[in-house]
């Protein structure tokens, strides 16, 4: 890997050290843009209070709100690295504050909601793929990815506990006022991205072997990634579920998720002062332990105290792991392509982990079964990210 002359070379030249700006760029748009998400409970039980909208409505307009969100992968692998990325971020920005405010102003129908957000979301996701990109030339990956994740829980967990007496004071419009000033917050921290950012280093003549090793390489990140959030999106969904059958009644399975995110918080927290100082092998090795031992746990039907020893573990291996992932990825991307996706395939992840749950459980599979093949999934994961960091 260290040899001047392969394709990797490009690589390993590629990280830098951050300035400060671009740390904060990336840290604050990341928990800006996707925050309407973050905050999904508490916007579906407003959508169905203030709007009337029916079950299959707030479905779809979270679907639409998540597709468009994902799709802005796509249009990125034409943009990026041919574009001023600061350019970029500004139009985005600008489309993110456009729609959130125009949504505000006007609370069309059903339809015209869905429009405005589908907009919306487009340059939201632009932005995070400019996030995603940009901590992937940092010297220091592992740290970063984790201070991109600190930044997204800390905003969820802001915004879970403050919008419902938001809403009860102002209504859904205020939501989309404050996603509009925020993005105005944000828009002078454009700056803070590179100029050039997913432009390809070039450094010497790439063999056959070596690309079709790289390409190789790309496919268990898509696979190990997809196979992750298919995992924890389906055991996330269905928690609350699993805890009425350890004992908890609705309050308490409440306040046991809420800690359980804030121990995610913890998880990622601990992989930012970590990252850079122990082998990423190690930190992939540990968090997907903890991971594969929480979800037997779960996987066994514990009681109340198993239940919360459980459902905390899998919460923090979930965040704690993630940042070491999204690193690993990003050594063996050389435009920044590769991460850019990763934004697409995680949407799909997030989105098919729990349809895929649900319809295994509507086909009579029980909690313990589900929990069981995430496990196992969860281990095809990890041997995907495996080979992808030894490589």
């Amino acid at each position: 890997m260290k040899n001047p002359s392969t394709s990797f070379a490009a690589v390993d030249a590629a990280p830098r050290d951050f300035a400060a700006s671009t740390l904060l760029s990336l840290v604050v748009f990341a928990a800006v843009t996707p925050l309407l998400l973050l905050v999904a409970p508490a916007v579906a039980a407003q959508l169905a209070v203030q709007l009337g909208l029916s079950a299959s409505q707030i479905g779809t307009y979270f679907f639409v709100e998540l597709g468009a969100f994902s799709c802005a992968t796509l249009p990125s692998l034409l943009w990026l690295g041919r574009v001023d990325a600061r350019r970029v971020a500004a139009v985005a920005t600008a489309v993110f504050c456009i729609g959130n405010f125009a949504t505000a102003l006007a609370m069309p129908g059903f339809a015209g909601l869905l429009a405005l957000r589908t907009v919306t979301a487009l340059g939201g996701g632009t932005l995070m793929v400019l996030c995603m990109t940009s901590a992937a030339t940092s010297a220091n990956r592992d740290r970063v990815y984790g201070l991109w994740v600190v930044g997204q829980l800390v905003a969820g967990a802001v915004g879970l506990f403050l919008l419902p007496h938001v809403f009860a004071g102002y209504g859904l419009r205020a939501l989309y006022v404050v996603l509009g000033v925020l993005g105005l917050c944000a828009a002078p921290l454009v700056r803070g991205f590179d100029p050039a950012l997913g432009r390809a280093k070039h450094a010497g003549t790439t063999a056959t072997a070596q690309e079709t090793g790289t390409a190789l390489n790309a496919c268990l990140v898509i696979g190990g990634v997809l196979a992750f959030y298919v995992a924890i999106g389906g055991v996330w969904t269905f928690a609350s579920k699993a805890a009425a059958l350890a004992g908890f009644d609705a309050a308490h399975t409440g306040e046991v998720l809420a800690a359980a995110s804030v121990m995610g918080i913890v998880g990622a927290g601990c992989a930012s002062l970590i990252g850079g100082r122990v082998a990423r092998l190690a930190m992939l090795l540990t968090g997907y332990a903890i991971l594969a031992v929480s979800l037997a746990g779960l996987a066994t039907q514990p009681g109340t105290a198993g239940y919360m020893a459980a459902v905390f573990a899998f919460k923090f291996a979930w965040t704690f792991v993630l940042p070491f992932i999204l690193a690993a990825a990003a050594k063996h991307d050389r435009t920044g392509r590769l991460v850019a996706s990763l934004n697409f395939v995680i949407g799909a992840g997030l989105a098919a982990g729990p349809l895929i749950a649900g319809v295994l459980l509507d086909a009579g599979a029980t909690l313990a079964a589900l929990f069981a093949g995430a496990a196992a999934i969860s281990v095809i994961s990890c041997v995907c990210l495996l080979r992808v960091e030894r490589a």
